[in-house]
């Protein structure tokens, strides 16, 4: 039982930092497309 719950605890702590770096990866994307695009003048 305890061997299952180690388990299960490792599994969402890699989901967690999976989810981590790929909402950190989305927001470095969307800071350079902000960064590299030209302003809307009109």
């Amino acid at each position: 039982m305890f061997k299952k719950l180690l388990i299960l605890a490792g599994v969402l702590g890699v989901a967690a930092l999976v989810a981590r770096k790929v909402k950190a990866s989305n927001d470095e994307r969307a800071l350079w497309h902000e960064a590299t695009t030209a302003p809307d003048l009109r």
